[in-house]
């Protein structure tokens, strides 16, 4: 069974005062660019956060409002509300982590779900039935990153290297239309700097803290507004003269870029297939 809301909130206090490693954000690319957030919106924030942190994240509230959890690479960010359903559906299928052993998540009271066909690959529940893909390092034989042409990179090569830590960030699984495969692809690398390559049999970009697989859709999908995962996040040095270069480009923003009286930067936009993104400088402070 997954495991009851208390358990969840007993493993909060427990985790959290175990918690000796401090998460980061990946250092950026050459565009400024690296993985950020994950912004979920949920009904019960304490419970999902719970669940994040008994999986590996360090608790946290940013900006003193929006509670949260801390992994290597990725920075979970919860807010409360209703949706209109998980991000299973939408443009964003779902978001994948590597960690060292699934069995060792077993023994600390997750249901894993396991893939019959492909091993090492599993997959455990929120509280609310948001599906969090998992990769044991050991065992898990897809997640290598090759970059077209051939070539490497020191970066990317990450992929292709042991995790050094419990938990970390590893795909975000987006889902278009499949003659956009190829064009959704070419977008992430021009706008956001990253290396085009395949991740297994996928498509994708890879940058600094994440990988973008993208993949044909088998039935139409929604944009990840208005879904439990909202939308994603990529932190951005410099973060206004970026805007500026992505409005040059045609861009247009939901949100142009502002800067808040907590000194974060922000702005919002949607990639043309419905991927709501937002891009933030500041987040990198959090600790």
């Amino acid at each position: 069974m997954r495991a009851s809301i208390a358990q969840l909130l007993a493993a909060l206090a427990l985790v959290a005062s175990a918690q000796t490693a401090s998460a980061q954000l990946s250092p950026p690319n050459k565009a400024g660019v690296a993985m950020g957030h994950l912004h979920y919106t949920v009904k019960d924030v304490k419970a999902n956060q719970a669940f994040w942190v008994k999986l590996g994240g360090k608790a946290i509230v940013f900006n003193g409002t929006i509670d949260g959890a801390l992994f290597p690479d990725v920075v979970i960010l919860l807010r409360q509300g209703e949706t209109n359903g998980g991000t299973e559906g939408s443009v964003v299928n779902h978001v994948a982590f590597r960690v060292k052993s699934l069995a060792g998540l077993e023994k600390a009271g997750f249901k894993v779900e396991y893939n019959k066909e492909v091993p090492g690959v599993g997959s455990v529940y929120s509280p609310e039935g948001e599906r969090i893909e998992l990769f044991d390092d050991k065992l898990a034989t897809n997640l290598g990153f090759t970059i077209d042409g051939g070539g490497k990179d020191p970066v990317a090569d990450r992929h292709n290297r042991p995790i050094s830590v419990p938990i970390i960030a590893h795909h975000i699984h987006m889902q278009v239309p499949e003659d956009q495969v190829q064009a959704a692809k070419a977008w992430y690398a021009e706008k956001f700097g990253g290396i085009r390559g395949l991740r297994w049999h996928y498509d994708a970009v890879d940058l600094p803290g994440i990988n973008l697989n993208i993949s044909a859709a088998p039935k139409p999908t929604v944009p990840t507004k208005g879904r439990m995962l909202d939308h994603i996040g990529f932190e951005v040095q410099n973060l206004e003269a970026f805007c500026k270069g992505l409005e040059a480009q045609g861009i247009k923003f939901d949100r142009p870029y502002n800067k808040l009286p907590t000194g974060l930067g922000l702005a919002f936009l949607t990639d043309p297939w419905g991927t709501y993104i937002e891009l933030t400088e500041g987040l990198r402070e959090i600790k």
